[in-house]
């Protein structure tokens, strides 16, 4: 079951060959989708341009139901791009997993912590700046002394929790995920009576492994923009 990750070092630190090259398979799938559905605008909307406008009309929601338009309409982009790439990163692994020479390459990213927290570390990291941008460095700093000083403490280790929070909830679900598809997969390839029994509970946990890998797409795109409208909304 446990085959080690391909670890490549270069100039003291160490790069995981699996986690590139699906980041990259990824972001190059979400790229083809974005690039097909918009090759050839129509005033009424079919096939895969149908299925972007229904994207952006989604994100669009989320992002209304966390902050005024004004302000989080320079998010939508964002939101769009975020969804997408965590939704195929997600159903990267479901299908299936490549093994070569013991070492695990084909996966979802989204099932590495290192993906996950640095998904999460970015989304933080990208609150603080447009609370710096759209408030003023000054502005922006009482937030962390309201509604009374001593709540500063609180505050940062509060910045720190929704980070790993952020990260740690698609890290686990999608992780634990594909280690029971490992496991089911596992008695596929043992006797016939093992691989009918397993075979069904394989295929119900596959569509369920959709399911949950979009849900989690969609709590961490929602997820996001309640951050992003802490730091650049006025009224809280």
């Amino acid at each position: 079951m446990h085959h080690e990750a391909p670890l490549v070092p270069f100039l003291g630190l160490y790069f995981n060959l699996a986690n590139m090259l699906m980041i990259t398979v990824a972001s190059a799938i979400v790229f083809i989708i974005a690039v097909l559905s918009t090759r050839k605008l129509a005033m009424k909307p079919t096939g895969i341009q149908n299925f972007m406008e229904w994207i952006m009309d989604f994100v669009k929601g989320i992002i209304n139901s966390t902050m005024d338009w004004k302000d989080g309409g320079r998010f939508h982009v964002l939101g769009i791009t975020l969804l997408m790439y965590v939704f195929v990163a997600n159903m990267l692994g479901l299908p299936f997993s490549v093994v070569y020479d013991n070492y695990l390459w084909w996966k979802s990213p989204t099932a590495d912590p290192v993906i996950t927290m640095t998904l999460a570390v970015m989304v933080v990291g990208l609150s603080h700046y447009y609370g710096v941008k759209l408030k003023g460095t000054a502005e922006y700093g009482k937030e962390f002394f309201k509604p009374f000083w001593f709540m500063f403490p609180i505050k940062i280790i509060e910045e720190f929790a929704n980070t790993l929070t952020l990260g740690l909830r698609l890290y686990g679900n999608i992780y634990a995920g594909e280690i029971l598809l490992g496991l089911l997969a596992a008695s596929l390839a043992t006797d016939a009576v093992s691989t009918l029994a397993a075979a069904v509970p394989m295929l119900v946990w596959q569509g369920f492994s959709v399911f949950v890998g979009a849900i989690q797409a969609f709590i961490f795109t929602m997820l996001t923009m309640v951050y992003l409208s802490h730091k650049v909304s006025h009224d809280h």
